[in-house]
């Protein structure tokens, strides 16, 4: 039974040593990694469409390949900025209370509360005013 641990130890060993540097899993990873599997259950069901089925089992194993991608990159400031931004996008989504503009000289994001009408927005980074609806 020894030998048997020590055996996994070496292959964890040596998967921690291949990941070393790489990106690995992060929240965008597994949103694309669950829409690669939703789609391919999807096309399970489009049997008697066999170009849809196709075409749905291509987007799946296009997905599943881009989640793989992704996860042993080892671009590590690119894939963290492609989840900063899938992130933001859905903390926008939830956000009932505020609206998101974009300053017009500096495209800086402002965040303002909703239901004020008509206000004039100052940007925090270059100080430009602007009027907008909330």
């Amino acid at each position: 039974m020894t030998w048997f641990r020590k055996f996994l130890s070496k292959i964890g060993s040596a998967f921690r040593n291949f990941m070393s540097g790489r990106n690995g899993t992060d929240k965008l990873n597994m949103f694309i990694l669950g829409a690669g599997v939703v789609v391919c259950l999807v096309s399970v069901f489009f049997v008697a469409l066999p170009v849809v089925q196709l075409v749905l089992t291509a987007i799946s194993y296009a997905l599943l390949f881009w989640a793989t991608f992704r996860c042993f990159s080892r671009n590590t400031y690119k894939r963290y900025r492609e989840n900063r931004r899938f992130l933001l996008f859905f903390d926008r989504l939830r956000d009932r209370e505020h609206r998101y503009f974009i300053c017009p000289k500096c495209r800086q994001d402002v965040r303002v509360p909703r239901g004020k009408g008509k206000i004039s927005i100052t940007c925090p980074r270059c100080k430009e005013k602007f009027i907008r609806k909330t």
